[in-house]
């Protein structure tokens, strides 16, 4: 066994929310040290990265805020702190210029997370921050000290604080497995069960439309839950397993709420949103002379195969040959969704630290000079910069609740 000396400030967790904690702490002229589980820190960013770093988003801040479905006011108090902006001129802090595209989204030029990583971690290091890697936190000794695993030996590291940002449930390959929940329950702390967010959801197709589509993608449609709340549009994939994609994500948490509440959800979807159920269904009653069913569908609507099979799954054979039901069911095609996919598979994980656990600047209530940060906080947001956004500010609020918690103690 290591036992370390007492050091200042231990952030657990090398992720955005993590490193930017202890960028802002160091710049307060805090000593900090830095552990992760990993081999290097950033491992699920820059994979989430990997298909083009989406930073943030380039919406107007009441629409950014209202994206954090039911901790908005939470949420809220950290973007006003660190906002989108602020993340933007971080990036170019770093020699990381950045756009906003076509969809509002906003990319690093290049696209890539690695030099954005690269260059942060450098000048951390350069600043005075110590990382340790293979360091797994195990919770607290009896003593207080942090327990750790390493390949080596267990390691004891006291410190005056600590910041936690060890991230959700989600890609556990990279280090965010959701390990530190016994950790932190077998400290009382209040936890919502982890769950999977911005995921997919199963829907028990036929086989004849999973070897068929699985794959195709859903372009140009909308989606509601079966209240009849407000339609998303966008675009989404169908899977062998059911339906993934950001169209979905967007409505992962409502449709979660739905399965846990009623077992499954129904998820409807206007297939042709720019068209009247009365402009479908004149069109499918032209004349289809010997044209199959199928062609006929695809010739008088312009629906590509795979969404044409989706009607002719939801619709019963008796009625395939009712220009009004087909066009019904183009204008609502109502899938049973009938379980989210396993939160390893997850974008990112919903559940954790409950906000009534934590105090403004983040502080653990129970355990004075215990901070949390991140994904393991209980929020959730969908794709599209905003999952980062507040993983960047929650360690900006976190970081400088820390320094002014030791300030007052000295």
């Amino acid at each position: 066994m290591i036992e370390s000396a007492t050091i200042p400030l231990a952030i657990i967790g090398g992720g955005p929310a993590g490193l930017m904690a202890a960028e802002t702490a160091r710049a307060a002229g805090v000593e900090v040290d830095v552990f992760d589980a990993m081999g290097s820190v950033g491992r699920k960013f820059l994979i989430a990265g990997k298909g083009g770093l989406n930073l943030t988003h380039g919406d107007d801040f009441e629409t950014f805020v209202a994206r954090y479905r039911g901790r908005e006011g939470e949420v809220r108090r950290w973007l006003e702190v660190f906002d989108a902006d602020d993340l933007r001129a971080f990036a170019r802090g770093l020699g990381v210029e950045t756009f906003v595209g076509s969809s509002g989204r906003v990319f690093p030029t290049d696209l890539k997370a690695a030099p954005f990583l690269r260059g942060w971690v450098r000048r951390l290091r350069a600043q005075g921050v110590r990382f340790h890697v293979q360091h797994r936190f195990n919770g607290w000794r009896e003593d207080g000290a942090l327990a750790f695993s390493t390949p080596q030996e267990p390691v004891a590291v006291r410190a005056a604080a600590c910041i936690l940002a060890l991230g959700g449930g989600s890609w556990p390959e990279l280090g965010s497995d959701g390990a530190w929940v016994e950790a932190l329950r077998a400290r009382g702390i209040d936890l919502a069960p982890l769950a999977p967010a911005n995921c997919g959801f199963e829907v028990a197709w036929s086989e004849p439309l999973r070897s068929r589509h699985a794959g195709a993608p859903l372009k140009r449609i909308a989606a509601w839950l079966d209240d009849r709340g407000t339609a998303v549009a966008g675009e989404c994939v169908i899977s062998r397993y059911g339906l993934e994609g950001s169209l979905v994500y967007a409505l992962s948490g409502p449709i979660r709420d739905r399965i846990e509440r009623d077992g499954h959800a129904l998820l409807h979807l206007d297939l042709s949103p720019e068209r009247s159920v009365r402009e479908l269904a004149t069109a499918l009653r032209r004349e289809r002379g010997k044209r199959s069913i199928g062609e006929h569908l695809r010739r008088s609507t312009g629906l590509d195969a795979a969404k044409c099979a989706l009607i002719f799954e939801v619709l019963p054979r008796e009625h395939w040959a009712d220009p009004d039901r087909l066009a019904a069911a183009i204008e609502d095609c109502a899938l049973r969704l009938e379980r989210p996919r396993p939160i390893a598979e997850a974008i990112s994980s919903a559940g954790g630290v409950r906000f009534g656990a934590l105090d403004e600047g983040l502080m653990l209530r129970s355990m004075p000079g215990v901070f949390c940060a991140g994904e393991m906080i209980d929020w959730e947001a969908p794709t599209g910069g905003y999952l980062l956004t507040a993983c960047f500010a929650s360690g900006v609020v976190a970081g400088r609740a820390a320094v002014a918690w030791l300030q007052a103690r000295h």
